[in-house]
């Protein structure tokens, strides 16, 4: 199953390039900003990431609560992102 995940941005390398290094669970991985270039990210910002893509722009407390459902799907739902996410690359 692949499913958008909440990620934070915890690192904008070059701001006139669409990438941004996020991180879920304490997993980085580069990711494409090109949907959210008006958008303004910055460090700090709370992402929903699928496929290696960045689809909106999402609160804090939005993330926690997708992630808290995503964990609750069971059946290893979370693992299964987490790990899907740590072989993906961006560059």
């Amino acid at each position: 199953m692949c499913l958008g995940v909440p990620a934070e941005v915890v690192a904008i390398p070059d701001p006139l390039i669409p990438r941004a290094k996020v991180a879920i669970s304490g997993v980085e991985r580069v990711v494409a900003t090109d949907l959210l270039m008006e958008d303004g990210l910055a460090i700090g910002d709370w992402v929903l990431v699928h496929v290696g893509f960045a689809l909106s722009k999402i609160d804090a407390d939005e993330a926690a609560m997708t992630l808290e459902q995503i964990k609750l799907l069971g059946n290893n739902t979370f693992e299964d992102e987490l790990e899907s996410f740590k072989s993906s690359a961006i560059e």
